[in-house]
């Protein structure tokens, strides 16, 4: 696994240019929304096309696109959660269904900030074992067989003004696996959130909306460590390349979703991920990929 330092952050996507990272731009936005990980098609398509890793950083970063889509997706939700929660804060009432849900939101991110300090030594790291095929193939695969356990067993019953604060804390705590390369976000908290019986396009929906502060805050953190890594122009115009693919093709990716999980049912995404992560280790036990 190729990997390119400056001053310890892993900066591979410069080397790949324009082009290239446009094309994993529109994989990026893609596959962060959906629950099948961005991170393992990060590692995945480029190692297949022969191309280097872009990198822990690109894909940290690239989180910024997801968050555009989210919020302008969700931005009757979040205007409503806004207006709710200030109106109970000058009512002095706080027993409505904003802010709980609001309070619910910040609960639940708690525990990836925890993680995400504990492990920052290891997550964009150059070089990190996390990144490794064999690490997401399995973890995509694990992730696959629980989302579908969460499927057959889910009462699918219960409503986003059900959520209650307990369930915000299961879900975030769910959230802290995505920091694994090959969890996916999207993918722990929409099973987490299912487990929990709650409607799949609801158990989607809490998922984006739960995520949002730790898309933010991780999108800025990496780029926030690019400044501090003295990333060169070029660097920083082949980024927002990447971003710009990203933050068009996130929008199909969310409009399928919550399409996919009103109509259907989260089996496509079962089978992919499974399917996926069979033949990343099948790959990597044969020394196709590595």
């Amino acid at each position: 696994m190729a990997s390119v330092c400056t001053s310890g952050v892993d900066t591979g996507f410069v080397a790949l240019g324009t082009g290239k990272v446009a094309i994993l731009g529109v994989v990026q936005g893609i596959t962060e929304l959906l629950p099948i990980s961005s991170t393992a098609h990060m590692r995945l398509v480029p190692a297949l096309l022969g191309w280097p890793d872009p990198g822990s950083a690109f894909s940290a970063a690239m989180q910024l696109a997801a968050l555009f889509a989210v919020v302008t997706y969700f931005w009757s939700d979040l205007r409503a959660l806004a207006c709710g929660s200030l109106s109970s804060v000058r009512a002095g009432d706080f027993t409505a269904h904003a802010p709980k849900t609001v309070l619910g939101i910040i609960l639940g991110t708690i525990p990836i900030v925890i993680g995400g300090v504990l492990l920052k030594d290891k997550l964009n790291a150059c070089g990190s074992p996390l990144r490794e095929l064999w690490v997401i193939g399995a973890a995509s695969l694990v992730m696959g067989l629980l989302l579908g356990i969460a499927e057959m067993t889910s009462r699918h019953t219960r409503t986003f003004a059900q959520i209650r604060l307990p369930d915000a804390l299961v879900v975030g705590l769910a959230q802290v696996g995505a920091l694994i390369p090959g969890v996916s976000r999207s993918g722990s908290t929409l099973t987490a959130a299912m487990f929990l019986g709650l409607r799949r396009e609801d158990a989607a929906r809490f998922s984006f909306l739960l995520g949002l502060p730790a898309i933010f805050a991780a999108g800025v953190k990496e780029l926030l460590e690019l400044h501090h890594a003295g990333l060169d122009m070029q660097g920083w115009e082949v980024l927002g390349v990447g971003l710009l693919t990203a933050s068009l093709s996130a929008f199909v990716a969310i409009w399928t979703l919550m399409r996919v999980m009103e109509r259907l049912s989260s089996w496509p995404f079962v089978f992919y991920r499974v399917g996926m992560g069979v033949f990343l280790l099948v790959a990597v036990w044969r020394g196709v990929l590595s």
